[in-house]
């Protein structure tokens, strides 16, 4: 009897995020509301963590968030890795937002999901492993099935589903 299993972690791909933030930056240039005024996105560090909005206002701020918002979605990538949960700061009639991305999952998270899979499907395991959650089950469509019921749930945080078998 084949067990087959996959991994439930929350990340995000940088390819994708980079062509995300270039085509944000592009769009940014080109807008007519956008001229003259302090508007800019740019990497909050090295790493690509996260990124920092700059603008006249909040409302320029809101403005380009949405913007980078529709890239992801474009993109194919969850909007639920901005945490915008950061004030935003005004200087100089400049303002500014540092939006983080959200990775990886902790324990109170994975014990989230664990829990709705253990409720729903009694057949399948589930194993909490560092910061990912390994699903194991005899059967494919069980776990097909799982993949769904976890994509139907409202989580405030991304999910992807890797390592296949």
């Amino acid at each position: 009897m084949a067990n087959f299993s996959f991994d439930i972690v929350s990340d995000y791909d940088k390819a994708e995020l980079n062509n995300v933030f270039d085509q944000t930056r592009r769009e940014i240039d080109q807008r007519y509301d956008f001229k003259g005024t302090p508007a800019s996105i740019e990497w909050l560090d090295a790493d690509k963590t996260g990124i920092t909005v700059t603008g006249n206002g909040d409302w320029q701020i809101d403005a380009i968030v949405d913007i980078f918002r529709k890239k992801l979605a474009v993109r194919g990538q969850s909007q639920k890795l901005l945490d915008t949960s950061a004030a935003i700061t005004i200087n100089n009639l400049k303002a500014t937002q540092e939006i983080t991305f959200k990775k990886g999952l902790d324990q109170t998270k994975a014990k989230q999901i664990t829990g709705l899979v253990r409720e729903q499907f009694p057949k399948v395991k589930t194993q909490i492993q560092g910061d990912a959650v390994r699903v194991t089950s005899s059967s494919k469509n069980d776990l097909q099935a799982v993949m769904q019921a976890l994509r139907n749930a409202d989580y405030d945080f991304p999910m992807n589903f890797t390592n296949y078998r």
